[in-house]
């Protein structure tokens, strides 16, 4: 039997099931945390310890920051056209003549500015304690890896950000809900490498060289989805890092909310939700 994941709340503002994204904001105090007293961020990582030393054979708690890319050029296309307008026929074309945006479309400058916001937003937290990302996923698709080169990788990073932080792994799991939107069209390896070089980016391990998921006639499907982000809790598990950064779409962040028993929640682009998440292995098989 294969391991369950669910959700530990009560920590952050967005645990509630009825919060509302676009209400608390892409980057809430504390990235949301309750508890706003001097010492809250050791207070978090103590309860996060304790529930690890604590936890029987078979379970584990780690704590995930699921960032969403900023604006990219689709974002700003839908909002223009409306999402029927999009979705039933503006999303299948790479461009309107004004705009391009797919296949896998750049951040726009408000885009570019929001990933500013998230890197103020670590750094302002680091010195108060924030526990660090120590490993680092990300979406293939550009716009997820400049907004997290943008947060993470960039002037004054190194100052508060651990080696660690500094370096991603690069999932196609990651990726967005794809299939008919252009956008979501991957760019081929090759191109990828020539923006996104080692030791810095790291492809995992098969990474093919072209798309091979997307398909011009076919979305894919909520439960694929979900397996996907289950694919990267599984992925994420199997490491020793309890602190986990995921840059990556809101499509895919539902998915793994959905995996961990989460409704579906509104972050905005540019944001980041703290989740964290029990795994309990599966009985072994007899």
């Amino acid at each position: 039997m294969s391991a369950t994941y669910t959700t530990i709340s009560g920590f952050f503002v967005q645990d509630d099931p009825a919060a509302v994204g676009s209400a608390i904001g892409a980057l809430p105090p504390r990235f949301g945390l309750l508890d706003d007293s001097a010492d809250c961020w050791a207070t978090f990582k103590a309860k996060i310890d304790e529930l690890n030393a604590r936890a029987p054979a078979g379970t584990a708690y780690k704590v995930f920051w699921l960032g969403r890319h900023g604006q990219g050029y689709h974002n700003l296309a839908e909002a223009k056209y409306g999402s029927r307008a999009w979705d039933d026929h503006w999303s299948k074309l790479n461009g309107d003549g004004e705009t391009v945006w797919g296949p896998d479309p750049l951040l726009t400058r408000l885009g570019e500015l929001q990933a500013e916001e998230a890197h103020a937003a670590w750094l302002q937290e680091a010195p108060r304690g924030v526990p660090l990302p120590q490993t680092c996923f990300a979406s293939p698709l550009k716009r997820a890896l400049d907004t997290w080169k943008i947060t993470f990788d960039r002037a004054g990073a190194a100052a508060v950000l651990p080696a660690e932080a500094r370096r991603v792994l690069v999932l196609e799991n990651c990726r967005e809900e794809y299939g008919v939107h252009t956008c979501d069209l991957r760019s081929t390896l090759s191109h990828l490498r020539t923006l996104y070089t080692p030791p810095t980016y790291a492809f995992e391990a098969g990474f093919a060289e072209e798309d091979p998921l997307w398909d011009a006639d076919e979305r894919e499907s909520t439960p694929h989805r979900i397996g996907r982000a289950i694919s990267v809790l599984d992925t994420a598990f199997a490491g020793d890092a309890t602190y986990i950064s995921i840059t990556a779409h809101g499509g895919f962040i539902n998915g793994f909310l959905n995996a961990v028993g989460r409704p579906n929640y509104s972050l905005p682009t540019g944001g980041v939700l703290p989740i964290v998440v029990q795994r309990t292995a599966g009985a072994p098989a007899n």
